[in-house]
């Protein structure tokens, strides 16, 4: 595999661990003891698969879904009945989502399962590695980072939530405050940091390092007003800074920044502090979906031949005029992320054309000639159009519906993959995320350091996307917009809206601006497993 560790000389911790139930309260049954498993790092990596292989998961699916289609970064409609799936995306779209709605319980039982697993491999390798292997406390710290970065994304999507962290414990647990959440994931950080490793490249790549804390701690002070009602400031300046004076990470320039993303992405992008490796050999979790189907949601079915891909994408997503209204710098790299207006193959002249009929080109034609032979050539257009019905958030089964939507490539096709899923590496955090965060608190009000400002953190970034002249001042909303065009479908921007106090407003169909849906419910199938918890406020 190229870069999932996971390795068959452990298959009898890694079939266990993937088949067993995923509740976070889970009895474990293994064989193993002391003197045959693990005996040296090595091993031991090999054997902290399974909370990797959950933590992969559903992070491009019903995470990347619940993140992204909730915001007005992007909208999955239907198109004559295709991909309306019982609401799932019109609820995103709307803020009008259910305890029951898809997305919300599968993204709580990927996240729980991600803490079960880990809770139970801790539980196993605490007792098997040998107290005088030099590395334990380096090798579990880590396992305590996959766990905490799954309790982040928990906090964050449904705010209050169980803290369940020694295997063993099987009573129900009640969910318990953010702000106690939030201390929780900060403690277990911080009683990581001072073991884990400051290794980085090919040796630790997909795994957490010192440097994945620093960034999760980055994060959650950024955010801290919002998750606690303390403002940190200036402790995730503190915690940006520890990844800048590191030396180890750097921007990658204008040449390169789209390549960051591609099929063959890996341990050499020198961005990437922390990222989620795929690989359609890798097997996925037992309950999980383990792909990355970007390709299949974002190409439209009329390029598959551009792309040269070995199955017709379904192409239902698409991004909305109101976050595109970002990408307003002709001389951005960013840019190309995108695909709009008139289409091209590769060459940039051939027309990427599409013969069909003309009532199959448009719906509403009501010319005796509806089944002539009509060519054409695509052209994606800004706005999304409910032409076909409102309620059922259909756009048509026409070309005319097909071709709404600018579509973005950045996690660029993979034509090498068979069953759709993609090689590329999904980074969850990146060098440039540091730089950001670090404009943004100072600008918040946290204490300048190192004799950076906002202004030159931002410029700093700028100079490695585009060529326009350099920005001569900079406000909250201007680091906004520039978070928008970094980090365009990398799972952020519902996070960026909240804090920024746009989330209430209304884009697309969307007017809702109830302040309770700035985290999901509690789905109801999490009740069935533990009746001790609280459901959220407003729903």
């Amino acid at each position: 595999m190229k870069k999932i560790f996971t390795s068959s000389a452990f298959l009898a911790l890694f079939v266990y661990l993937t088949t067993a139930c995923h509740d976070i309260n889970v009895p474990v049954n293994t064989e193993l003891t002391p003197d045959i498993f693990p005996q040296n790092s090595s091993q031991f990596i090999q054997a902290s698969g399974p909370p990797y292989a959950a933590l992969r998961g559903n992070f491009s699916l019903d995470y990347w879904f619940m993140q992204s289609l909730s915001s007005d970064e992007a909208i999955l409609p239907a198109r004559g009945g295709n991909w309306y799936d019982n609401q799932n995306y019109r609820m995103l779209h709307y803020h009008n989502w259910t305890k029951d709605h898809g997305s919300t319980n599968g993204a709580w039982s990927w996240l729980s399962t991600v803490i079960g697993v880990t809770n139970q491999s801790l539980s196993i390798l605490d007792q098997t590695i040998p107290a005088s292997t030099a590395t334990k406390a380096t090798n579990l710290s880590e396992l305590r980072m996959v766990r905490a970065l799954a309790y982040f994304m928990m906090m964050d999507l449904y705010g209050n939530v169980p803290i369940i962290a020694t295997y063993g414990d099987f009573s129900p647990h009640p969910t318990v405050p953010r702000a106690q959440v939030f201390k929780f994931i900060e403690d277990e950080v911080k009683a990581a940091l001072p073991n884990l490793s400051r290794t980085t490249g090919q040796a630790v790549y997909g795994r957490a390092n010192k440097f994945t804390a620093f960034a999760l701690l980055a994060k959650m002070y950024l955010n801290a007003e919002y998750y606690t009602g303390t403002q940190r400031y200036n402790d995730a300046v503190i915690a940006c800074d520890s990844v800048i004076n590191s030396g180890f990470y750097a921007l990658e320039p204008r040449s390169s920044y789209l390549q960051m993303f591609y099929p063959n992405n890996g341990p050499s992008m020198k961005e990437f502090i922390f990222a989620i490796p795929y690989d359609p050999a890798a097997g996925a979790m037992s309950g999980t979906n383990g792909m990355m189907y970007h390709a299949r949601y974002d190409v439209p079915r009329s390029e598959t031949r551009k792309f040269s891909l070995p199955f017709t994408p379904s192409a239902p997503r698409s991004t909305l005029p109101e976050f595109y209204a970002n990408f307003n710098d002709p001389n951005d790299v960013r840019n190309g992320q995108w695909l709009t207006g008139l289409q091209y193959m590769n060459d940039g002249v051939t027309p990427v054309t599409v013969t069909t009929t003309k009532k199959g080109y448009d719906q509403t034609y009501t010319g005796s000639d509806g089944a002539a032979a009509y060519t054409y050539q695509v052209n994606l257009t800004p706005q999304i159009v409910l032409r076909q019905d409102v309620a059922t958030f259909d756009l048509g089964n026409d070309e005319i519906a097909w071709n709404m939507g600018y579509r973005n490539i950045k996690f660029y096709p993979d034509n090498t993959s068979t069953s759709r899923n993609q090689n590329n590496d999904v980074p969850m955090f990146r060098y440039s995320d540091i730089l950001l965060m670090k404009a943004e608190a100072i600008l918040r009000g946290g204490t300048a350091t190192q004799g950076q400002t906002a202004l030159s953190l931002v410029n700093q970034l700028r100079a490695n996307r585009t060529t326009t002249t350099a920005l001569s001042s900079i406000t909250l909303d201007g680091i906004y917009a520039e978070r928008s065009r970094e980090f365009a479908w990398e799972t952020w921007h519902r996070n960026d809206m909240i804090r920024f106090g746009k989330y209430e407003g209304a884009w697309g169909f969307k007017t809702d601006a109830d302040v309770n849906h700035r985290i999901f419910p509690i789905p109801t199938t999490a009740f069935t497993v533990n009746p001790a918890l609280t459901q959220n406020p407003g729903y």
